[in-house]
């Protein structure tokens, strides 16, 4: 893929004034695309043609059998194509080439879920006094702006669009400029099923542009963000002026909580796969691991152990555990971290280091594992967003719950218990929007998924996801002919 263009009103398009960037290669830092650079100009057509196209009704009216057709042959044509994808996804994020092809499968099953619901946005009935009728309406925004970001892009470019598209949206996409290919690919794709044109825009490009020229576009009332807490308060203020409604799912610094009467064997495996799959990369990362004092030496020690084992190098090679992260930008930033844990006082007891990649170049950073971390240092309260898992101790369940609350996220938290009574009172205490005892990062896309505190507003997912991309509209009916008697005289 040599050049990647914008895709608007049906057909791929270069950008108004002819800019570009370059896509680089997590895993050796070389470019691999070129692609178009989205102006306000862009941005522009893109809300104009998702106006347009909605306002026709060509896929708001349409049944809504019709529009689950559709999604389903998007994906069936994921499917078919699952290998290209995958290939993909591993050149243009440096995910090993084992997870990629897992997360074609995961986005076409994510559009065949929505596919489904097509018909289930409908309002109520409300009870009146003889004579009246009163009922309300699931209705469309019109144009959705959403903006997804690199960590998984496929997946979460169909997480943002499939149920806005479900109830009859239209969208303007803006993914992540980290990783444009695959998405890049979704407008072709989203045709080829019979999707109208105009009804899915993709524009490329950053966010203190691109994605600011979106969410304060006066076309588009609706924007949905997946990214930083920090990206997220931007956004808010930038729909501010046109009072948008904005749907943030944002950061995160996810406690998992190992008991002392924890199957250990899983709570190693889990804690090893929520805080270093993906090279970290996940907003629900397990990255603050809690442990039971009494169990805590010998549980550390052979995390550490089995960190050090973990494969870290070229994604296209399927032994490979961990690929690079992201871009530079990150790993640089990854490594500021390691370098303030290191200065605050706690100690590496595994990682810390950064790799060579293929060809000489490349984003790699090893797991890296801090003991000795106390709440109050950086590297225990600010994402990270890479592979560093800051470990702390704790005496009882009340210290667990201070710990796993001190923090102002709350999108996540695992607990690893044997005992339901103990797992349940975690969960009640616990402030965050999902928690997860024994099976970390488990999601179906039939369970609502919404953050506390800082984490985000608004509900994706299942059913409860249909209300964040419609809004309500209500009628009241008199029908027996009431007469109004104002004013009394």
């Amino acid at each position: 893929m040599d050049e990647v263009l914008h895709w608007i009103d049906g057909a791929p398009v270069g950008s108004e004034d002819g800019q570009s960037f370059d896509s680089l290669a997590p895993a050796s830092g070389e470019v691999i695309a070129n692609v178009a650079f989205g102006g306000a100009g862009d941005v522009d057509r893109a809300a104009t043609s998702a106006a347009a196209a909605y306002a026709d009704g060509r896929w708001a009216q349409l049944p809504g059998a019709e529009r689950g057709r559709v999604l389903r042959r998007m994906a069936e044509g994921l499917r078919r194509q699952v290998d290209e994808f995958a290939a993909l996804e591993t050149l243009d994020t440096g995910k090993p080439i084992s997870q990629t092809h897992g997360e074609v499968e995961d986005a076409a099953s994510l559009l065949e879920y929505f596919s489904g619901l097509t018909e289930d946005a409908v309002g109520s009935v409300y009870p009146q006094k003889p004579g009246f009728f009163a009922y309300s309406r699931r209705l469309p925004y019109g144009v959705v702006g959403a903006i997804a970001p690199w960590n998984f892009p496929l997946v979460l470019a169909c997480w943002k669009t499939a149920p806005a598209l479900a109830v009859g949206n239209s969208v303007v996409l803006k993914m992540a400029e980290q990783a444009p290919l695959t998405t890049a690919r979704l407008g072709a794709l989203a045709q080829e099923a019979g999707l109208p044109d105009g009804v899915l825009n993709i524009v490329h490009g950053d966010g203190p542009t691109t994605g600011a020229a979106l969410a304060a576009h006066p076309l588009v009332p609706k924007i949905t963000f997946t990214g930083s807490t920090d990206t997220g308060r931007a956004i808010l203020h930038a729909g501010a002026e046109h009072i948008k409604s904005v749907h943030l799912e944002l950061g995160g610094k996810t406690a998992n909580i190992v008991c002392a009467d924890a199957d250990i064997e899983q709570a190693l495996a889990g804690t090893l796969f929520t805080s270093f799959f993906n090279a970290g990369q996940i907003c629900t990362s397990g990255s603050r691991l809690l442990v039971a004092r009494e169990i805590a030496a010998d549980f550390v020690e052979e995390l550490a152990r089995r960190a050090r084992e973990l494969r870290t190098g070229d994604p296209a090679d399927p032994a490979t555990d961990i690929g690079p992260l992201i871009s530079a930008e990150q790993r640089d930033r990854v490594t500021s971290y390691i370098d303030q844990g290191i200065q605050s006082g706690a100690t590496v007891a595994v990682g810390g280091a950064v790799e060579g990649g293929t060809n000489g170049g490349g984003y790699f950073v090893r797991p890296t594992v801090f003991t000795g971390v106390r709440s109050d240092m950086t590297i225990a309260q600010e994402e990270i967003f890479g592979p560093v898992l800051s470990v702390l101790e704790f005496g009882d369940e009340d210290e667990a719950v201070t710990l796993a609350n001190g923090v102002p996220y709350g999108l996540a938290a695992t607990v690893w218990t044997r005992d339901v009574g103990r797992a349940m009172r975690f969960a009640e205490r616990i402030d965050a929007g999902i928690i997860w005892t024994n099976c970390p990062h488990h999601l179906t896309w039939n369970v609502p998924y919404e953050g506390f505190k800082v984490s985000g507003l608004g509900e994706d997912l299942g059913r409860e996801s249909l209300n964040t991309f419609t809004q309500l509209k209500v009628h009241y009916l008199n029908f027996d002919g009431e007469r109004i008697g104002w004013p009394a005289r």
